[in-house]
């Protein structure tokens, strides 16, 4: 005889692997989409390929070139010779609305 309890465990069970497989293989898919991006040079041909684009937006691209930091290179604390760039990154928030439970903007 199978308990109450034990049916329970066994469908939460069955629940969260069906929940972790379909979030497992959504994110498999976009790494798979990541994989297969094309690679394109930093160079003079690249503003014209993304104003060409639909939407002005080229989704998933890997981009190859110089680039060079805007005050000192970091450098990597365990790879030796190792250097990096961080990009800039600005929000812009397009409209506020008062959220009058938590009462904030």
């Amino acid at each position: 005889p199978i308990t109450p309890g034990e049916l329970l465990c066994l469908g939460s069970s069955l629940a969260f692997s069906g929940l972790f497989y379909y979030l497992y293989r959504r994110k498999a898919r976009v790494v798979a989409r990541i994989q297969e991006a094309p690679k394109l040079q930093v160079d003079d041909n690249l503003p014209a390929l993304v104003s060409a684009a639909e939407g002005r937006c080229l989704p998933y691209v890997a981009l190859e070139g110089i680039v060079l930091p805007a005050q000192a290179a970091l450098t990597s604390h365990y790879q030796e010779g190792l250097q990096g760039v961080i990009q800039k990154l600005l929000l812009k928030e397009h409209r506020l609305i008062w959220n009058s439970l938590a009462r904030s903007w």
